[in-house]
């Protein structure tokens, strides 16, 4: 079968939305996620003019909304050879003070959204996994996933926990074809790293379409290799 499909979470803007126009560009039937109706609606259309899209608005950060996603794009598309969980929300703020919603927020949509999608699309990937050799789950994480950041504690907290989770996966899922790889970047251009542009600027930020090209690497490697992580940092610097 020469039909692939994939869905990717927060795909309304940003990273979501360069990996989506390249997979979209590559021929994939894609299913778009994102929390804002309008602005996703906005999106999906643009990304029509290139192919097959199908735009689901959820928010992620509820385990039902995650379950009921996973329904509908099984409805339309019946398979899955490509989840890219994208989605995120990072609050800045000292942790002493920060309230319990904005932690049980940044939890929920960075960490336990991931493995809600893990577990609800387990069945596609491997039955895409069992097709064709491979099937691929890319998990977006950051370098605050790799380096705890100062006022973005339960950040850093929920992104260590995605490089985690897919170092797990990697070894639960290794018979199964089913492959992981988390993308852990620096500051990206988009309007989540906009609270830092005024010490650091957009045009010195790594483009979304940075990670896309990653992803569509991905999507080209042979059923034997497995990529488990990639860091994506700024020129002559350690964020």
């Amino acid at each position: 079968m020469n039909r692939r499909v994939a869905l990717v979470t927060g795909a309304s803007s940003g990273i979501g939305l360069a990996i989506a126009q390249m997979l979209v560009s590559d021929g994939y039937q894609v299913t778009v996620v994102s929390r804002t109706r309008e602005k996703l609606q906005r999106a999906a259309d643009e990304l029509q003019k290139l192919g097959t899209v199908h735009a689901i608005a959820a928010n992620v950060g509820v385990d039902d909304e995650v379950e009921r996603t996973v329904a509908e794009h099984r409805e339309r598309f019946g398979r899955l050879d490509l989840l890219v969980n994208n989605a995120g929300q990072g609050i800045l703020g000292e942790l002493e003070t920060m309230p319990a919603k904005h932690i049980d927020l940044q939890l929920a949509v960075n960490l336990r959204s991931v493995i809600g999608f893990y577990q609800h699309t387990m069945d596609l990937l491997k039955s895409a996994a069992g097709e064709h050799g491979s099937a691929l789950v890319v998990n977006v994480s950051s370098i605050a996933g790799k380096q705890g950041q100062p006022r973005l504690a339960a950040y850093s907290a929920a992104k260590h926990g995605i490089v985690g989770l897919t170092e797990a996966m990697n070894r639960e899922l290794a018979s199964t074809g089913v492959k992981s790889t988390v993308l852990c970047p620096g500051y990206v251009d988009t309007t989540i790293a906009d609270p830092f542009k005024d010490t650091v600027s957009g045009e010195q930020m790594i483009r979304p379409e940075d990670l896309a090209e990653s992803v569509r690497f991905l999507t080209r490697l042979s059923p034997m290799c497995v990529v488990p992580e990639i860091l994506f940092l700024r020129p002559g610097l350690v964020e």
